[in-house]
């Protein structure tokens, strides 16, 4: 849902709640290097407070459980990654939540190189989970999304 493979995000997505933010983290080919390398080990979740579960880099296919510390209480994320796109000038993968997670959607991380330039967007679509307490914390759960997406935006710099 959130295509990560494409540059111009099509409308879709009826019922959830989209966001699309992007910032330049640099430019050069070593930071693209790098910020590739990061971005498919998962850096961009752990450089953002983040504890992953994964046994390697970004796979299509692979289960994994994301982990975060709020205010001393543990929160399990479990995920399924369903697109990586791994080409000259765009890297990148998207998750969908899976029954557990804090709310249900799609997000997508994709960098992307032009004229030198190495840019980080952040696409994701989300709506209430359907079990409890998550439903209900939702507003919180959206407010908490904003200031984690901001994070994001840092971590590969």
């Amino acid at each position: 849902m959130t295509q990560p493979a494409v540059a111009v995000w099509p409308s879709g997505g009826a019922g959830y709640e989209r966001s699309e933010v992007s910032a330049i983290i640099g430019s050069g080919d070593d930071l693209w290097a790098r910020a590739t390398r990061d971005l498919l080990d998962w850096r961009v979740k752990t450089a953002s407070g983040f504890t992953v579960d994964a046994d390697g880099p970004v796979a299509p296919g692979a289960r994994i459980k994301i982990t975060a510390r709020v205010l001393g209480i543990t929160v399990v994320e479990p995920v399924e990654v369903v697109a990586v796109v791994d080409e000259p000038d765009r890297v990148g993968f998207a998750y969908r939540t899976l029954p557990g997670h804090p709310v249900s959607g799609e997000e997508a991380f994709i960098l992307r190189r032009d004229d030198g330039l190495v840019r980080l967007t952040i696409r994701s679509l989300t709506r209430p989970a359907p079990q409890q307490p998550w439903r209900s914390l939702f507003p919180l759960l959206r407010f908490a999304q904003r200031v984690v997406r901001r994070r994001y935006l840092r971590a590969l710099r």
